[in-house]
């Protein structure tokens, strides 16, 4: 068995590009080392700021030999009166092999001739030269350049190239115009601290070869240094670092050897918001800020930078991040001061000067927006004047320190800055607290807002941003989505979920539909733009309960229906209830209850399909007629749904569905007598009055089913 290196030596790479390029290689070099039949023990892929390389452990010599079986053409037209035709000779000529090679086995869709063909194994190296190229120029990235006069494209100008068989090296060339790299053995060591190039023997040795020039080869080994580092500086200064995983990732694949180097900065900077010190340390300097303790919002004044420098430097390495730290804050602690002298909402009348979107006019006329739909949402919700009032100042307020220096600067501070400066002015502490929360979430993974008029600022922002964007028809489309709108329904789906909010989302989009559309008349239809909407929301409630809920897809098809209106539009306007139908049937789905009604009313809907009964009937006593029943069956199935009907009307006025499924199943063995055994009925019966009166009796099992799903839509498991 024999062991391979490849080394890709670049300038240095983006922080983001090295995991994205190591996820690749991991995909890619398996699955091509696969289709040329080559087996392998082990295959690590390590990235730094200026290499990416891969080390395969185990490769054979060479492919083993290989059979392979080749269909040809038809018998009947490879052969006749026995004797070969011309495409049987052009079929041999083709796979290299004399006629008498050439067998005739029968298949499926007749007799056809075969060949079988030993493959001779190549050798391993061959394969990994044509390989080498392919991995290179198979990896992926934004903003890959071209350097030199070359038509070479890559994240960074490739500088060398290591290729090692065990102790051979691999004739490999890259050719970018008239810079031409060239394989060889000689790889780089730390820019500081071991400039000097470095020999490697075999590709076992990669590793430790490169330690010792100073270089931390292994990500994960590296990234887990960063935070021993990290948290032995943050403990010996008596603080806790917070180690945010996003910048740990980034530092990761910034240096090359870490060394942590804490720097401090004046005590009197910590009169700045803590999140304010934070933002200008993690953000735009990349350091880890030192906490008083893990669960506490204090700074000491203390920053760890990770360093990518020589270690004996690191006084001067802090000494040059404290003149920048120290710059950034002072500047901060200016913004700060200057903000806090006006009232947050004297900033409103800049508001107009700032535009939201262009068709749509100024940041302080979407705060108009905001205000009444809020309005809409407070008076659907039934809040009280204190809440509802709360509510309308929050959103009064809520962009206004998009003006403020503050967040000028450091636009991340948005919302942040706007909770100081409003509790600063004297606001209460819900119009204070909505004003941050009313951005939440900010991404994937983000906490929710966790106050009422937080929730309703949030939800009314982002609805207006949903109407308005789709008014103007700018409608997210594959991947493009420039305004996240998807993330802003997903948002305002989970916080009605998370905070129960009883909203009716029918009813509020054709209000704020309407409003647009009579502001807008020239810009959109409300026939047009509401189905948009709500197809759009039903798409997101689709993908949040199979995605983040793992409810199965057939359930989720239930509850929301295919090309139903019925349970589209109830799905929209009980968002609360939707939910609990969906996690309802995924839990009787796993305890086996579903499975006690499913063949019953899953049949019957089938059937009743075939029927003319509307599917809001409940009452049997008005459409099924006693005096056609001819067997037994049938009136013990109707008087079964007459005591079905209260238990599913309070079922469904309670939101109690576990009743309705219990009620049902007490009925199965009824219906199942309805159709088959002795007092069986032919449902299709000849006499259409018959016929109708039984397809009734099944429609109305039917319907109460459908008071909890479409039973249509689920795949018996």
């Amino acid at each position: 068995m024999t062991n391979f290196l490849l080394e890709l030596g670049t300038e240095e790479l983006p922080a983001n590009f090295v995991p994205s390029a190591i996820a690749q290689w991991q995909s890619i070099i398996p699955q091509t080392l696969a289709e040329q039949f080559l087996t392998t023990e082990k295959i690590e892929v390590y990235g730094t700021p200026r290499r990416l390389a891969v080390l395969i452990q185990g490769l054979p010599a060479q492919q083993t030999d290989r059979v392979e079986e080749i269909k040809g053409p038809p018998a009947a037209a490879a052969f006749k009166d026995g004797q070969p035709t011309q495409a049987a000779a052009g079929f041999a000529k083709k796979q290299g092999v004399e006629l008498a090679a050439l067998e005739v086995r029968p298949t499926d869709k007749g007799d056809f001739v075969f060949v079988r063909k030993t493959i001779p194994g190549r050798a391993t190296a061959d394969i990994l030269t044509e390989l080498i190229p392919q991995w290179i120029g198979k990896l992926e990235g934004k903003r890959f350049m071209r350097w030199g006069d070359g038509d070479l494209r890559f994240a960074r100008p490739i500088v060398w190239l290591v290729t090692l068989l065990d102790d051979t090296v691999l004739p490999i060339k890259l050719e970018n115009g008239s810079d031409v790299v060239v394989s060889d053995r000689i790889s780089r060591g730390h820019r500081v601290l071991h400039p000097e190039p470095i020999s490697i023997p075999s590709p076992t040795d990669y590793i430790s070869c490169l330690q010792s020039a100073y270089i931390a080869a292994n990500q994960t080994q590296r990234q887990q240094n960063i935070k021993r580092q990290i948290q032995s500086v943050s403990q010996h200064h008596n603080g806790y670092a917070e180690i945010y995983p996003d910048l740990l990732e980034e530092v990761t694949y910034l240096v090359e050897w870490p060394t942590a180097v804490v720097g401090k900065f004046e005590p009197e900077f910590l009169s700045l918001p803590v999140e304010a010190i934070a933002t200008v340390m993690v953000t735009q300097q990349r350091y880890f800020p030192i906490f008083t303790a893990a669960d506490a919002q204090e700074l000491l004044p203390f920053f760890i930078t990770i360093s990518n420098g020589d270690p004996a430097s690191s006084d001067t390495i802090a000494a040059g991040n404290e003149r920048v730290i120290r710059a950034r804050l002072s500047d901060g602690q200016y913004f700060y001061r200057a903000d806090l002298a006006k009232p947050l909402e004297s900033y409103l009348p800049q508001l107009e000067k700032v535009t939201f979107q262009e068709e749509l006019g100024s940041v302080r006329a979407k705060v108009t927006r905001i205000q009444n739909i809020a309005a809409k949402i407070s008076s659907q919700l039934q809040l009280s004047e204190s809440d509802s009032n709360n509510i309308q100042r929050a959103a009064l307020l809520c962009k206004a320190d998009l003006v403020t220096q503050m967040v000028g600067e450091f636009p991340e501070l948005q919302g942040v800055m706007g909770q100081k400066y409003a509790s600063a002015s004297g606001e209460p502490e819900a119009v204070a607290t909505a004003i941050f929360e009313h951005y939440l979430p900010r991404g994937a993974g983000d906490k929710l807002p966790a106050t009422l008029t937080g929730q309703v600022v949030g939800l009314a922002d982002k609805f207006d941003t949903l109407v308005s964007i789709f008014g103007l028809g700018m409608l997210p489309t594959g991947s493009t989505d420039p305004f996240a709108l998807r993330r802003a329904a997903n948002a305002a789906i989970n916080i009605t979920w998370a905070a129960e909010l009883p909203l009716n989302l029918q009813q509020l989009l054709e209000e704020i539909v309407a409003d647009f559309v009579a502001a807008y008349p020239h810009k959109a239809k409300r026939e047009e733009l509401l189905p948009q909407l709500q197809e759009f929301f039903i798409q997101r409630i689709r993908t949040l309960l199979q995605e983040d809920r793992q409810i199965d897809y057939d359930l989720v098809n239930a509850v929301l229906g295919e090309n139903d209106p019925e349970y589209t539009e109830r799905a929209l306007k009980d968002l609360l209830d939707v939910r609990n139908r969906a996690i309802f049937l995924q839990e009787i789905r796993h305890n086996g209850k579903l499975a006690e009604i499913y063949e019953t009313v899953n049949r019957s809907t089938r059937l009743a399909a075939q029927g003319d009964l509307d599917k809001q009937q409940l009452e049997p006593q008005s459409i099924v007629r006693p005096e056609l029943f001819q067997k037994s069956s049938e009136p013990a199935f109707y008087d079964a749904l007459v005591q079905l009907v209260p238990q599913t009307i309070a079922s469904r006025e309670q939101r109690n569905y576990q009743q309705l499924v219990d009620a049902i199943a007490q009925i199965t063995s009824k219906v199942s007598t309805f159709f088959d055994g002795a007092e069986s009925v032919l449902v299709m019966d000849e006499n259409l009055d018959i016929r109708r009166n039984r397809l009734n009796l099944l429609g109305l099992l039917r319907n109460h089913a459908r008071v909890i799903a479409d039973f249509g839509a689920i795949v018996k498991s």
